[in-house]
């Protein structure tokens, strides 16, 4: 009973058809490769159903994601090469550094060389070609005049 002071909500349910797919395109027949096998089921109440029997849809794996970053392996990949060049370059340094010293000693053995060859030629009493020879005994300079 509803009285007018407290009346009754009335839901009203209408039924909505609804399509699990949508409308398909015409179906053409063609010739399955294999004939699929029919199978029965009897259900609890005394009927029979017989379907095709449908597989699964299989899922394709999903592909596995690296363990690091192609960015963090070109990063490393980059310092390893910046390593080889600085590595490089020192072996560079220090062979110029080694070519500068080597260079530095022939210079310094042809000078003692040579040096020794001037030495000897102008020290050597044999092979003396005249000139003239002045033999000072007794020197006077007086105001800047040499008086022998």
């Amino acid at each position: 009973m509803t009285t007018p002071e407290h009346p009754t909500a009335v839901e009203v349910h209408h039924p909505q058809p609804f399509t699990l797919h949508p409308p398909a395109a015409p179906l053409v027949a063609a010739q399955p490769s294999s004939v699929p096998t029919v199978t029965s089921i009897l259900l609890p109440d005394g009927r029979v159903v017989t379907g095709y029997a449908i597989e699964p849809a299989k899922t394709e794996p999903a592909t596995a994601k690296p363990a690091v970053s192609r960015t963090a392996v070109n990063v490393a990949l980059g310092g390893v090469g910046f390593l080889a060049v600085c590595g490089g370059l020192l072996l560079l340094t220090s062979f110029i550094a080694a070519l500068t010293a080597f260079v530095t000693q022939l210079i310094t053995l042809a000078a003692v060389v040579f040096g020794g060859w001037i030495a000897v030629q102008v020290f050597s009493a044999s092979g003396h070609q005249g000139g003239t020879t002045v033999n000072i005994r007794k020197a006077v300079i007086k105001r800047n005049k040499f008086y022998g």
